[in-house]
């Protein structure tokens, strides 16, 4: 930092001077953020666990930004190693975009980098590029508000999912993996092994024998805790919540159930959906859900849990009025969870408030997505990253993406740059959502339309960590 010069000092008093007689939003545009990567210290069941996060000025995970702010963030990397950011569901310019070496270099040790660009409103978060430091936590809640979120009478609650090991991440992608190292595998065999390595006789649509889970992990977190010790949030009797749930969980697909309080889905991935009334709604990696909540006027607690699909462990918090008893919720349910939208009827459900404008696509790409868990291995048209054939459009085109699962395993799908609005699911053609990742079960089409937005290359990839690291990744290449 530079010493501030007297001239530099009046300077900077007649601004601050200035900017208390502005009003409040154009006050809040100009104030920058600041936010570090760093190191901090959470409880896992009586456990002290080292952990990375992104920190506010204040300490705190995450940022909050208010209407019509800009995100004018200083990054700081206080970490002692390199790592690069991605502001999920965000629309920056390509270089501030967080992937490493595209085209920005990673952040090293003790440096600072900042970020200017008009923030997208609604419920998203912001992680580190790097498979092993999201799974070290290095991710937060982003949550940009909307004018109607300010007048709304009701209360924001944000409730941010992980995946936790006590093992190093390296040690656990090494286990998924079956211990088989990536480098130095001959990448052009891989799409074609992992597509060999499937079990065919497992592919029929009834019936069929779905890979959910490939690891078992050692605590599942809400807001950094397990039931345990759940975090406890006051709210008023008769009073209405708005539930902000981001998924950052590293390989773990979630059910949220409201239990016994009235719920209504009103945005997925940041973008407002008509109504969808439910008590439990589910979300894939990478997914973020808004659920309206009435607490009724009687008061209570209330636990709002997140399944783990396929299996019987979840987390969540308690929403409690003033008084009321909270009990101990165990950290299993009694029998399994289902496996999540096999028949993608949540996905076909959903209306965007907003959705694109109808347009004829300039093309129709299909994307194969393929691989095996002998040998671990995941491919986009056969291809693994590195080897992979980009997508390609040009700016301002409308591109229909057909992604084809092949593969027994869902894929959150994530682009990075646009958000799209999903429009056909199997050979049906629907008005879905507005969205930034779209969950494709095992053997099932989902269809996504997206304007191709800045000329640069956008990273298109599974939102499973270990997927990612293994090869599922390709880029939707924007030529001018």
């Amino acid at each position: 930092m530079s010493l501030l010069t007297r001239r530099g000092f009046l300077a900077a008093s007649a601004a601050t001077a200035a900017s208390l007689t502005m009003p409040a939003l154009v006050r809040a545009q100009s104030a920058r953020m600041a936010l570090s990567a760093s190191t901090r210290t959470i409880d896992v069941r009586g456990k002290a666990a080292t952990v990375w996060g992104l920190l506010d000025g204040n300490g705190r995970s995450g940022l909050v930004l208010d209407p019509g702010q800009a995100f004018a963030v200083d990054l700081t990397n206080t970490l002692d190693a390199p790592t690069i950011i991605h502001w999920h569901g965000q629309i920056p310019p390509n270089a501030q975009d967080g992937i490493p070496d595209l085209p920005m270099p990673m952040l090293q040790p003790g440096e600072a980098r900042s970020y200017d660009f008009a923030a997208r409103p609604g419920t998203h978060w912001m992680h580190a590029h790097v498979p092993e430091h999201e799974m070290l936590l290095l991710a937060a809640p982003l949550i940009v508000r909307r004018p109607e979120d300010m007048a709304a009478d009701r209360q924001d609650v944000t409730l941010f999912l992980h995946d936790f090991s006590f093992s190093p991440p390296a040690e656990v992608l090494a286990e998924i993996a079956g211990g088989a190292p990536m480098a130095g595998m001959d990448h052009s065999q891989m799409g074609q092994e992992g597509m060999a390595g499937m079990d065919m006789g497992n592919m029929s649509m009834d019936g069929m024998a779905m890979d959910l889970n490939d690891y078992d992990f050692d605590a599942y977190l809400a807001n950094d805790r397990t039931l345990d010790d759940p975090e406890v949030v006051q709210v008023d009797r008769g009073g209405r919540v708005l539930l902000r749930v981001i998924n950052a969980a590293a390989a773990t697909v979630f059910w949220i159930d409201s239990g016994t309080l009235a719920g209504r889905l009103v945005a997925v991935d940041g973008e407002p959906v008509q109504p969808l009334p439910g008590s439990r709604f589910g979300l894939a990696m990478g997914q973020r859900l808004d659920i309206e909540l009435d607490v009724p006027g009687e008061g209570g607690a209330f636990p709002i849990l997140a399944l783990r699909e396929g299996v019987r462990e979840r987390t969540g918090l308690v929403l409690a009025t003033p008084g009321a008893r909270v009990t101990r919720i165990a950290d299993v349910s009694d029998a399994d969870h289902p496996a999540f939208s096999g028949d993608l009827a949540q996905e076909v459900a959903l209306r965007a408030v907003t959705p694109l404008p109808e347009r004829a696509p300039a093309s129709k790409p299909m994307l194969m997505l393929g691989g095996s868990m002998m040998p671990y291995v995941w491919t986009i048209n056969g291809q693994t990253w590195g080897n992979h054939v980009p997508v390609a459009a040009k700016a301002g085109e409308r591109v229909e993406i057909m992604f084809h699962n092949m593969s027994m395993m869902a894929h959150p799908m994530h682009l990075h740059g646009h958000a799209f609005q999903v429009v056909g699911v199997g050979m049906d053609r629907i008005a879905g959502a507005v969205r930034d990742t779209v969950h494709v079960p095992p053997m099932s089409m989902v269809t996504v339309a997206v304007d191709a937005g800045e000329a640069a290359r956008w990273m298109l990839h599974c939102h499973h960590m270990p997927h990612l690291a293994n090869g599922m990744m390709t880029e939707f290449a924007v030529s001018a």
